[in-house]
């Protein structure tokens, strides 16, 4: 029965009941009667309805409670109590359904942004079509104050586009050409065109919908333990009332034992609390995906960051390049054509800076070898070019020079990465790479610490003094530096030994290993990359450290609300069934005092939907990293 025929029905067994009340100060005795009875049959008809399908289910539900309740009121004549306890029913039913909905909006908010329509053009012509109809190479167009409708690349204009459906950043970004904009963002002002890349359920946002929907239909630990606690306590209840009516022959008594013994307050007293919680995780752009991932969130004691693209921007900029001979520019052209096949950031840093500085990348690389991690080993007009760290250079056998290596070590004391490049075994410069530390990745960690974090490490494949500048920086506990992938994966292993909770935090391609070793994976979203949606337990879709430090805070305060619901229904229910048996609460009295515990418990919950941490200072000024 859906909310709205159910108050149709609550609203004529009220009706009703005012009826029966006027026709009891009129003396109609009879009359009152017959009203209090029709209103039970209208009422109690959903009601004993629903217990039969769970009968069917072999399931004892609440409703086979209150109907066993009812019948037996009608048997003994207390035509008040059965009309009452079933117009107090569908009246509770009525209000956690409309109270429950609350803790959903985020999602349904999210579903409400999603673009109906789009403006394309298809063989000069421009034409509005069902976002249905939109395919993968379509240009479209997106206007002052549209919703952008498929993920793509702005190939014409440029507009100030705000983003928040799919990072949590409510402040707008400023797009132009070449910038990727994502399906459910809304142009505030300008014009952009775009050629669609995704499209349908593959956008990022229709991504985000079903990962919000699979997550608060995921159940927690508790959760699926109060489930099987209800499959017991029910029939137990059933067979308490039964020992109660043995021993008082008081059947008020039994059918009000039975009544307020309901365990409805504490069947929905976890997943309230959790929809709720990941419902405010969306709303800020953290995507936490179910409620195990949420208990387990908030038992976290040690954190794991990557350095590069996690505690750092990930944008790195090359600040110098150093050569034994030559001109800078032809080995930039060399090492940029040789990184043409890497997908690592700083190898696409090298190649960004060649185009910058108008250099044209002509050769394709023959013979390539990616060693994760490392570098990669090209040829290029029949030149064996061997790119990447110290790792590299002593694995292919290549000396580095005193000279070099003194160079290579004051520019990683000064913050940059020294990337070596070799030519037919010889180095023959230094590439040196920089980047910046997050604003708000210092105070994201206070706060982690704050929250109860007890120690917080970076594992990072970057050299050991870049590293070590950047830990110092941030107050880290410890650091480990010039790791492979696999090497991070043995670390988080220890850690777990060592009896700790961990989370890993990377950028979730480099670091997927460890993301999906730790007890918490978590990944920064890029706007939303396939490896990090898929392998991290946690996304954050901004980019930014403090949805992290919030996301925890978060999953604490939603645990602690679960376990106040858990421990308010549980305590209510005793407090009822003491009154009963000491004979202090009638059927109706409890009834009413079943449902108010019921909507508290979803109110409780509600309150996490307004959960923010105080107010982050903003304008923090970038942390350049700085040599001691």
């Amino acid at each position: 029965m859906n909310a709205k025929r159910t108050s149709q029905i609550t609203a004529v067994s009220a009706i009703l009941l005012v009826l029966a009340i006027v026709l009891h100060f009129t003396g109609l005795s009879d009359a009152k009667q017959w009203t209090l009875i029709t209103a039970t049959a209208i009422a109690g008809t959903p009601i004993t309805w629903k217990a039969i399908q769970a009968l069917r289910m072999k399931a004892f539900s609440i409703e086979l409670l209150v109907t066993i309740a009812v019948i037996g009121a009608l048997f003994i004549g207390e035509y008040v109590e059965s009309a009452a306890v079933t117009f107090l029913f569908l009246f509770g039913a009525f209000l956690e359904v409309r109270t429950l909905e609350k803790t959903r909006s985020s999602l349904k908010s999210l579903i409400d942004m999603a673009p109906s329509d789009a403006t394309v053009i298809r063989e000069g012509e421009t034409m509005t079509i069902s976002i249905d109809d939109v395919l993968e190479g379509d240009r479209v167009i997106i206007r002052s104050g549209e919703k952008v409708a498929t993920d793509g690349v702005i190939v014409t204009g440029n507009a100030t586009v705000n983003e928040s459906a799919i990072t949590g950043e409510s402040v707008p970004a400023r797009k132009a050409i070449d910038d990727r904009v994502f399906s459910g963002s809304i142009v505030d002002n300008g014009f952009i065109e775009v050629i669609a890349d995704r499209v349908g359920d593959d956008t990022t946002f229709a991504r985000i919908i079903e990962l919000v929907e699979e997550a608060q239909e995921s159940k927690s630990k508790t959760q699926k333990f109060l489930d099987r606690f209800a499959t017991v306590y029910t029939p137990a209840i059933v067979l308490l009332s039964i020992l109660v009516y043995i021993f008082t022959r008081n059947i008020e008594m039994t059918l009000t034992f039975l009544v307020v013994a309901c365990p409805g307050a504490l069947v929905i007293s976890a997943p309230v609390s959790i929809v709720a919680g990941i419902g405010n995780g969306a709303r800020h752009g953290v995507l936490v995906k179910g409620g195990e991932i949420m208990e387990n969130l908030a038992k976290v004691d040690t954190v794991v960051f990557d350095k590069t693209g996690t505690l750092t921007k990930g944008r790195p900029e090359v600040m110098d390049i150093h050569t034994i001979s030559g001109d800078e520019n032809e080995l930039l052209r060399l090492v940029a054509e040789a990184e043409v096949i890497s997908e690592h950031h700083l190898g696409q840093t090298i190649v960004k800076e060649a185009q910058k500085r108008g250099i044209t990348l002509v050769n394709q690389p023959k013979d390539a070898e990616i060693i994760e991690g490392n570098g990669v080993r090209v040829t290029v007009e029949n030149k064996t070019l061997t790119v990447g760290n110290r790792k590299l250079m002593a694995a292919k056998d290549i000396v580095i020079e005193e000279s070099m290596e003194s160079y290579a070590v004051q520019r990683e004391k000064a913050g940059s990465t020294a990337i070596f490049a070799a030519i037919d075994g010889v180095v023959h410069g230094i590439i040196s790479i920089a980047d910046q530390i997050r604003p708000e990745a210092k105070e994201a960690i206070q706060e982690l610490r704050a929250n109860g974090v007890k120690q917080i490490i970076m594992l990072t494949g970057d050299n050991r003094h870049t590293a070590d500048l950047v830990g110092k920086q941030l107050g880290l506990d410890h650091v480990h530096a010039e790791l492979l992938p696999e090497d991070k994966v043995a670390w988080i292993k220890q850690l777990q030994a060592e009896g700790h909770v961990v989370a890993m935090a990377g950028d979730g391609i480099n670091d997927a290993p460890a993301i999906a070793t730790a007890d918490i994976g978590l990944a920064m979203g890029e706007g939303g990359t396939d490896i990090s949606m898929e392998t991290a337990d946690v996304v954050l879709m901004a980019d930014r450290l403090d949805q992290f430090s919030h996301a925890h805070a978060l999953a604490k305060v939603t645990i602690l609300n679960m376990k106040q619901n858990t421990y308010f229904a549980v305590t209510t229910v005793f407090i009822l069934l003491a009154g009963v048996l000491f004979g202090k609460v009638f059927l109706a009295s409890g009834m009413l005092i079943h449902e108010v515990s019921v909507l508290l418990v979803i109110l409780n919950a509600v309150r996490l939907m307004r959960y923010t941490k105080k107010e982050r200072k903003r304008n923090v000024p970038n942390r350049v990293l700085q040599p001691e």
